[in-house]
């Protein structure tokens, strides 16, 4: 009856280790956001958030987020920044701080991200970005901050006065919203259009918020220009397409910044947005990238939707950065930096690895809407599809 006993009580006490071990096992890993819920950028957030959901949902159904061997469930802890910088950068020290997250995902859009640095730096708390790129970053030297995006401003500025001049563009108009990543672009753009020989026959700012580009869209009309250039956010990309189809303008190259490729551009506009250029460096369609089609599927088959080529794109590849690294190093910190910093990763956007913040494997490319679908027109050596002029608008 003794030796039951003791048989008994190490059976128990084994049974109740174990349970203990799993549940540690199983103890999730917290993944803190900001995210635009709200707000001017609510529109353009949204789809980046989908992508986070997406992707935590297709971590867990694998059997959870590898960390260095390990096996756990991802729980996402988000909130709204209101598509203010400031409540971003209060948002992730709470993570940090308060709420102890073992890992963050990016907030949407350049303002946001550059609310951020100083709250990662402060903490050494890296993280991968996604909607943004800016040469500002670069400048501030910082360490646990990375972005896989192509379009850094230096390079698109140079790279779309190749391509206009490739189409034969001889004269452009440029129209630019106050905003720190649209200015950046025309800095470099307005340049390099010169020495390739493009007059500038147009070029007005405008602040953020705009309610009317009648008195704009007139004048660019008269001065009759082969390239219309918007660097705009998504608010002010709207207005434009709306504002150009009424003043129809017809310049055969037409590029609008931010915002053509989030879905709701193609509910809205319809044929409207065919040929219009677009930043984007991503296609389903790339046959180089195996990762592409099949998160597309995914993503349509669960929103109802296609994912916006851009920022829903990004955000996908960070998260996938962040995974390689995790299986890699873990959630220590130090560990977790130095493999994002040194490693090669294969994403939905082929390899991606990093020069300090920069990705430095993936060149500058441009969309074009074709048909209702995002088609890489330039470079010529990453193309999906060649660059079709822009003749008209449908009313």
């Amino acid at each position: 009856m003794m030796k039951l006993l003791k048989v008994f009580r190490m059976f128990a006490t084994g049974f109740v280790l174990a349970m203990a071990a799993g549940s540690w096992a199983a103890q999730p890993v917290r993944i803190g956001m900001s995210m635009a819920k709200t707000g001017a950028f609510a529109a353009a957030g949204a789809g980046q958030l989908n992508a986070y959901q997406l992707w935590a949902e297709q971590v867990n159904a694998a059997g959870g987020l590898d960390v260095a061997g390990t096996r756990r469930p991802v729980e996402l802890v988000v909130y709204d920044d209101q598509s203010d910088p400031a409540k971003a950068a209060a948002i992730y020290e709470k993570l940090i701080t308060s709420d102890k997250v073992d890992l963050l995902l990016s907030p949407w859009g350049s303002p946001a991200h550059f609310a951020v640095v100083g709250v990662l730096e402060r903490y050494k708390f890296p993280m991968v970005g996604s909607s943004a790129a800016s040469l500002q970053i670069r400048s501030l030297k910082a360490k646990n901050i990375w972005f896989p995006t192509s379009a850094i401003p230096d390079a698109l500025g140079a790279e779309l006065a190749k391509m206009m001049q490739a189409q034969g563009v001889k004269s452009v108009a440029i129209n630019t919203v106050q905003l720190p990543f649209p200015q950046e672009i025309k800095r470099f753009l307005v340049p390099a259009v010169q020495a390739a020989g493009i007059k500038v026959v147009h070029n007005e700012e405008y602040a953020p918020g705009i309610k009317d580009m009648t008195a704009s869209m007139v004048a660019i009309k008269r001065a009759a220009p082969d390239a219309v250039i918007s660097l705009s956010y998504p608010e002010d990309s709207m207005l434009y397409m709306k504002q150009a189809r009424e003043q129809d303008l017809r310049a055969p190259f037409q590029f609008v910044a931010v915002g053509p490729s989030i879905a709701f551009f193609s509910k809205m506009f319809g044929a409207n947005l065919d040929n219009i250029v677009t930043l984007g460096h991503w296609s389903p369609d790339q046959k180089a990238w195996p990762k592409a089609k099949p998160f597309f599927d995914a993503y349509q088959a669960k929103y109802g939707e296609a994912p916006d080529y851009l920022d829903v794109a990004l955000a996908w590849v960070s998260a996938e950065v962040l995974q390689q690294a995790v299986a890699k190093a873990g959630l220590d910190k130090d560990k977790l930096r130095a493999a994002i910093a040194s490693g090669t990763f294969e994403t939905i956007d082929g390899p991606v690895a990093f020069d300090g913040v920069q990705n430095r494997l993936t060149p500058a490319m441009f969309l074009q809407f074709q048909q209702g679908k995002g088609q890489i027109v330039y470079p010529p050596s990453q193309q999906t599809a060649s660059f079709v002029a822009k003749s008209g608008w449908q009313k």
